[in-house]
This record gives structure tokens, C-alpha cells and sequence, in this order.
């Protein structure tokens, strides 16, 4: 009997138990949950109310944990001043209450396309927390000016903020592309076109400075399920486009923004890392493989020229070109940095200050970062120990790879669940990997990738093929291939 996406559901359920990460909720955080009577509703001074400026929110379009919204302010010296609103969640989940232990025990929601797993009950993610179209809610603001894409002055705040248009990605991008219409939501809220037309004027400004500065432009494949009902129909790919970059750029100038507000309060907090990486001459091999040369010591600018000319060279291969540099660089990781020290920064993204503060419905550093600022906004001391903090990083780090880790089980086995009834058909491929361990293949559509256990003989990383489809294991998400002459 083929099998289904509750298999994949029960797959997933699996793999995280394996890594100790918890796929429901325990009775005394769903009975917390049930005390909540509603949205947060704070009377203080310290709270502006800015719910009559054009706030929207970009994501998925099935997205319903609403993390952050975004607004452009142009002013007459031709700069623009942005404001983030992040979703106050710790107004209703406080730190060491039963919803906060479940919160740290995960760190982070895990999306398995089949299910998803949330760090927080969606009561509260998708509701009471979530900065939804139409309802007023409380935030912490980031705001910032761009002058000609350099971020400049900047301050964090609490607000009251009110989401006026709920957009999708690929619907913004295609309008910006002029590929597509207005979206409807865009046109039914006054000034909202010119609105999101300067948030992307300046993100594409924000986005050039950094890749000046070295910031590297990576693409891979990561093919999610898409399910008519209980059958799997098809895997897709979601591609950059201007709307993600546009929600990203600004992602990573509010973060840099939290980390140096922080830092000039004299906390010690939660920084994202990805430092220098260790096997840079592994890196050079590579890159020397394509006929070009890097220098001897890690530089993200030369690194960032050469995957440039290489996405324009051969546009096919460049997902696997940038997975080989992702492995290489290494993984980003959680470290504490303390007052008047100096951390690794972000090799891929140059930049030095940097935390992860705009996602707290789906993170929980997000959300010890978002307590830190409430400390050092409200001039109370900081609600972690450093000897906390540490502890935190080290564990934020090791279950964001096993979550990680289990998103991946799961895509590998609904490729395989997708092909299980396709044995014996032939695709075209590209070599993925080629070692003693064995020849990999990734077919073009459907995006999947497979082991090739015969006639791999003299393949090369890089090499176009046709592979015919031996047999699949949905459990253990394996695909194997043969190589086939037509």
C-alpha cells in the first residue's frame, strides 16, 4: 500500500524523539495556555501607539505566526528611516513559566512540510502573539534610517502596532517584477504600493552595500512536499526573489541594530555566528577546480566575486557549487558576547554585530534576546545570568541541528514517498558528489537526489547524465539510481 502523509507525520514524530525534541506540548503548558484570556493589553506610557502608520507583514503564503511587520518613513535629506515591529512575545510567555520550559527545550519550531511541529501552541503563535492583519498588537520596534544603504542612527522601542496588509512573497515579487498583478491586499490599503515600492528600493540598496562588504549570495535546493489531501503531488522549490530579500535585508539590519543597542547598554547577549572558516584552503581547492583563485587566508569579498561569476557561468550547477561552500564554511552557531568584547561575526553575511531578535514565535534566542531589550529598555538588570547565557547558547546551538537534522530526514523521505510508484523511470541528472563513499545524482525535476549504485564508473562532480530509478525506502529516505544510456 503506497504511503501517505501521515507517514511522513509519523516519520517526523520519530526523528525528533530520537533527538530529544518534543513533538506535542505537556499537560501544564497547555494549561497555561487555557489561563490566557487574551492578546496582551499593557497601559503604560513607554508604550507609543503607532497603529495609524502603513504597517505590513511579507511571508509564506500559508503563513500564520506573524513574527515581524515593516514600514518606510522617506524624509526630505533623501534618506529613509525603517521600523520593525517584532511580535511582544514575552508579554504573555514569560521566563521560567511551563509554555517558556517547552519553548527551551526545542529553541526553535521544526517545518517538516508534511507537519509542523511549533515552539509555541498556535493558539498563541498564529493568534494571541501574532502580529495578524487587522488586529492591534504589542511590539518592540527596531528603527533605523538608510542613507543611500548604510544603516545610520537607530533606536528600540515598544509600541503598539496594527498589521494593515497581509502580503505572500511570490505575489509582492511577481508585481515588483511586473509579472504579476497588485496584490489584492496592496490595493485594498491606501498608499500601501508606494509603501512596499520604497521598502524595496532600500533593501536593494541595504543588500548592495553588504555584498560590497562581502556578504556572500549562496542558492540551494530545498525541495519542500506539496500534498493534495493525504497524497504527496509534487515537491517545489521556493526561489529568492525580491520579496524575500527584501524582508531578509531588512531582517539582518534590525539584528545588527538589536545587537549594538545591547552592546551599548552594557548586556552580555546572544550573538549568531558563522566565524572564519577552518578549512578556507579546502575552499581554495574548489575554487581552483573551476580555473580560478582565491587568496591564501579567508576573505568573503573574493569568495563572494567567485561564486558570482560562477552563478552567471553556469547557473545549473551553482545549488551544488553553494552546498559544497555551506558545508565548508561551517555552521553558525550561538555565542555569548559580552560588554566592550569583540566576537567572530558572520562570515557569510559580513557583518560584525549580529543576533537573532526578529522571529520569536519560531526561536527562542529570539526571544531571550526580545527579554534582554525589555530589561534595557525598562532599566531593570539583565533576566540571565552570564553563566544562563552560556548554557543557552550551547543548547539553542546543538537543538537547532537536530531539528535541522530532522527537517532534512523528512524531505528525503517524502522524495522518496513522491517516487515510490515511478520504479524503473529515467531522469536527467547532474553528478552532486563523487568519493570513496559513493556517486551522488540530483534529478532536475523532480527536484530529489539519490545514491547512483551502478554504472558510476568515471563520472565526475558536475556531469550531465540519465539515471534510471531502482528502488526507494520512504522510512529511511533512500533513492537509488542506475546509469542508463537513453
Amino acid at each position: 500500500m503506497p504511503s501517505t502523509r501521515h507517514d511522513l507525520v509519523e516519520i517526523a514524530r520519530r526523528a525528533m524523539l530520537e533527538r530529544d525534541l518534543l513533538p506535542d506540548f505537556p499537560r501544564e503548558a497547555l494549561s497555561q495556555l487555557a489561563s490566557i484570556p487574551g492578546p496582551a493589553r499593557e497601559e503604560s506610557s513607554s508604550l507609543r501607539d503607532l497603529t495609524s502608520l502603513p504597517w505590513c507583514s511579507i511571508d509564506n503564503d500559508d503563513s500564520r505566526d506573524l513574527d515581524q511587520l515593516t514600514v518606510a518613513e522617506p524624509r526630505r535629506d533623501g534618506s529613509v528611516k525603517i521600523l520593525v515591529a517584532v511580535a511582544d512575545v514575552d508579554a504573555l510567555v514569560g521566563k521560567g513559566t511551563p509554555l517558556d520550559r517547552r519553548a527551551q527545550h526545542n529553541t526553535t519550531s521544526v517545518y517538516t512540510g508534511a507537519a509542523t511541529f511549533p515552539m509555541l501552541p498556535e493558539r498563541l503563535s498564529t493568534d494571541l502573539t501574532s502580529l495578524s492583519a487587522g488586529e492591534e498588537r504589542e511590539a518592540l520596534v527596531v528603527e533605523f534610517t538608510s542613507n543611500n544603504g548604510v544603516p545610520a542612527s537607530s533606536d528600540v522601542y515598544r509600541a503598539l502596532v496594527k498589521n494593515k496588509a497581509k502580503l505572500a512573497y511570490d505575489g509582492v515579487a511577481a508585481w515588483l517584477d511586473g509579472e504579476g498583478p497588485m496584490p489584492e491586499a496592496v490595493a485594498a490599503a491606501p498608499g500601501m504600493d508606494g509603501q512596499i515600492r520604497v521598502q524595496d528600493r532600500v533593501a536593494q540598496k541595504l543588500k548592495e552595500v553588504r555584498h560590497e562588504h562581502g556578504a556572500l549570495d549562496l542558492e540551494t535546493i530545498e525541495a519542500r512536499a506539496v500534498f493534495d489531501g493525504e497524497a504527496i503531488r509534487d515537491l517545489a522549490v521556493d526561489h529568492r526573489n525580491r520579496a524575500r530579500d527584501l524582508i531578509e535585508d531588512f531582517m539582518i539590519a534590525a539584528n545588527g541594530v538589536t545587537a549594538r543597542f545591547l552592546e551599548a547598554k552594557g548586556f552580555a547577549a546572544l550573538r549568531r555566528v558563522v566565524r572564519s572558516p577552518e578549512r578556507w584552503q579546502r575552499i581554495v581547492a574548489v575554487a581552483a577546480q573551476h580555473g580560478e583563485s582565491l587568496p591564501p587566508e579567508p576573505d568573503s569579498k573574493a569568495l563572494e566575486a567567485f561564486l558570482r561569476r560562477r552563478r552567471q557561468a553556469d547557473p545549473l550547477r551553482f545549488p551544488d557549487l553553494s552546498l559544497v561552500i555551506v558545508k565548508l564554511m561551517g555552521r553558525g552557531e550561538y555565542v555569548v558576547e559580552y560588554p566592550g568584547a569583540s566576537g567572530p561575526g558572520h562570515f557569510g553575511l559580513a557583518v560584525e554585530d549580529y543576533t537573532h531578535s526578529t522571529a520569536p514565535n519560531r526561536r527562542y534566542p529570539d526571544l531571550v534576546t526580545q527579554r534582554l531589550l525589555k530589561a534595557a529598555l525598562s532599566g531593570r538588570r539583565s533576566p540571565y545570568a552570564w553563566a544562563e547565557l552560556e548554557e543557552l547558547a550551547v543548547h539553542c546551538t546543538e537543538k537547532e541541528d537536530d531539528a535541522a537534522k530532522v527537517e532534512r530526514q523528512v524531505r528525503k523521505s517524502a522524495a522518496a514517498l513522491l517516487l515510490e510508484n515511478r520504479i524503473g523511470e529515467r531522469f536527467d541528472a547532474v553528478v552532486t558528489g563523487a568519493s570513496d563513499k559513493g556517486t551522488w545524482v540530483r534529478v532536475l525535476h523532480p527536484p530529489v537526489e539519490g545514491k547512483l549504485v551502478h554504472g558510476f564508473g568515471g563520472l565526475e562532480v558536475g556531469d550531465r547524465l540519465h539515471v534510471k530509478l531502482l528502488s526507494t525506502d520512504v522510512e529511511r529516505g533512500y533513492i537509488d539510481f542506475a546509469r542508463s544510456g537513453s
